[in-house]
């Protein structure tokens, strides 16, 4: 069951399928399965442990660097038997975001240094990009970093920092040239979150969760060999993670996560014998089968070495929008418990109506939001003026 003794990618889809789902079903906690919400890393640790003792902790990185190495359409038989097992996201930016960037651009001391730490999780890792008057608009990020003999003295403030909280590290981007374009003069910095200097302040969402957080940074020393790539062209960088993140963002893991309890909640209210209740389902359905074909083309791409172009926000947009569809069918179909907060009482069974609602309602908004990816598909794929 370890990577050292399977070639996985030689396996034939119906034989991986079948190991994928016994190991799911052999090892994942019943009690985490389907969760409502995203988990912290205290309840997280041991499936994050188990998957790392296995070496199934990365399925997309290559072998070399000790992932799974599994080729696209391994990857998302992977990605649906998660979903179809109800398996919770582990704590993941080091997975899915700053691992793939490093294997792409870190230098050979940094690959040495966080990627087999990544893969032990002992190292946790959140965002630094978002701030206070620079969301979608990342470029007018004022955190700024002085270089300071062999340190970078940072200061400022990150927010929406996700399960900041639960991390150990962070990757931030903060600008080292005010006197440079907007979009220059802006570095890649590796933090460790246990520096002198740092605040983190979690804040409490709608749905009672405390997800998200505000990260101060007062005179925080950090050592310049921290940088990835050049100083002063970290924007080129953080499109290459931003890219990953549209990537992440679009896995059909969600729209078939909310579709199964879509599925579920039909049952319990009886529309699911509805003709006309059917054809939504059914048409959503198709929405989630394209979204996948989608994401297996540029999963693709990533496997293949090839940079992620701008289409790639195609996959944001489509992934977010039809979760989000799914959710408001969810509160529809549940009648006056659409509207209650937690679980609610259905013939068969408890359903949290809400929650799918709750969760999607940011996932248009995180990683840029939808109205930037359509500027961003006008602009440069489309080839349209700008207003």
């Amino acid at each position: 069951m370890t990577v050292e003794h399977q070639n996985w990618n030689a396996m034939s889809d119906d034989a991986f399928r079948a190991l994928v789902r016994n190991f799911f079903a052999t090892h994942y906690p019943e009690h985490l399965r389907y969760s409502p919400s995203r988990r912290r890393l205290s309840e997280m640790r041991g499936w994050y442990d188990t998957l790392s003792e296995h070496g199934w902790i990365a399925p997309a990185w290559p072998a070399e660097y000790g992932g799974m190495g599994l080729d696209p359409g391994k990857l998302v038989i992977f990605i649906e038997e998660q979903e179809a097992h109800g398996v919770a996201r582990v704590p993941d930016h080091g997975i899915i975001m700053v691992g793939p960037l490093l294997i792409q651009q870190g230098s050979p001391e940094q690959k040495k240094r966080y990627l087999p730490k990544i893969l032990t999780g002992e190292e946790i890792w959140c965002q630094g990009y978002s701030e206070p008057n620079a969301g979608s608009d990342l470029a007018s990020l004022r955190t700024e970093a002085v270089l300071d003999g062999d340190h970078f003295v940072v200061n400022g403030q990150k927010t929406w920092s996700t399960l900041a909280q639960d991390g150990t590290h962070m990757f931030m981007l903060v600008r080292t040239n005010k006197e440079a374009r907007k979009q220059e003069g802006i570095s890649f910095l590796l933090v460790d979150m246990k520096t002198p200097g740092i605040t983190v302040r979690p804040m409490r969402t709608l749905s009672g969760h405390e997800e998200f957080c505000e990260v101060f940074f007062d005179d925080v020393r950090v050592p310049k060999e921290n940088i990835v790539g050049e100083i002063d062209k970290g924007w080129g960088v953080a499109k290459a993670l931003l890219s990953f993140e549209r990537l992440f963002l679009g896995s059909p893991k969600l729209a078939q996560s909310a579709l199964a309890r879509l599925a579920t909640l039909s049952v319990l209210t009886g529309r699911d014998r509805d003709p006309i209740f059917r054809d939504r389902f059914a048409a959503l359905q198709m929405d989630v089968d394209d979204l996948n074909g989608l994401y297996r083309r540029f999963t693709a791409q990533v496997r293949d070495g090839e940079r992620l172009g701008p289409d790639v926000s195609i996959l944001k947009i489509w992934g977010t929008e039809t979760f989000s569809r799914i959710g408001d069918l969810i509160v529809e179909i549940a009648g006056g418990a659409g509207m209650m907060d937690g679980p609610s009482a259905f013939d068969g069974g408890n359903f949290d109506t809400l929650s799918t609602f709750y969760n999607a309602r940011p996932s248009t908004i995180y990683g840029g939001t939808n109205e930037i990816q359509r500027n961003i598909i006008s602009g440069n794929v489309l080839n349209l003026p700008s207003a």
